[in-house]
């Protein structure tokens, strides 16, 4: 995997996470942030996908990786939902 395959990865992944947090309405930081929710809402929602049985949805291959969209923002949305929770369950204390 080249450099360049990599950074587009993670441009897709940080697009991915920016679309999920926009979903919910809770932002968890700048462009950084959003990049570290794609990425971890993309293996949450395959996760949830293989435990349902569920296709791939729009999946994006770039030097043999294979990137999910939907899943990914589907698990970003997921993941910022849990972050706002939280964060609004210790900033009430």
């Amino acid at each position: 995997m080249t450099l360049l395959e990599i950074l587009l990865l993670l441009a897709i992944a940080a697009v991915c996470g920016g679309l999920g947090q926009s979903l919910v309405g809770y932002s968890a930081g700048g462009c950084l942030a959003s990049m570290l929710v794609g990425i971890m809402g993309a293996y949450l929602g395959l996760w949830i996908a293989r435990e349902l049985s569920l296709p791939v949805l729009l999946p994006v291959n770039i030097g043999g990786n294979t990137f999910p969209i939907i899943w990914s923002v589907i698990g970003s949305a997921l993941l910022a939902a849990l972050f706002g929770l939280l964060s609004r369950s210790f900033r009430s204390r």
